[in-house]
């Protein structure tokens, strides 16, 4: 795959990206699989992966200010 920012070539890669949920909530997903741009890294997430990741989201306590969850594939 190419990505959408500088066509740079997409390499699956393992990381923790943080989701801003609220004004006041920040989750961050640790072991996260995605598609990172070998050139200007900018990632990407399949689909599958994308759905897992709103069901985690939405559970989340968006009463506490910042909440780290390890992605289990």
């Amino acid at each position: 795959m190419r990505c959408r920012v500088c066509g740079g070539q997409l390499e699956p890669r393992v990381t923790d990206l943080p989701f801003k949920i609220s004004d006041s909530t920040i989750v961050v997903l640790k072991s996260l699989p995605v598609l990172q741009c070998v050139q200007c890294q900018d990632t990407e997430l399949e689909h599958a992966t994308m759905v897992r990741v709103d069901a985690l989201l939405a559970g989340v306590d968006r009463s506490a200010e910042l909440e780290v969850i390890r992605y289990a594939a």
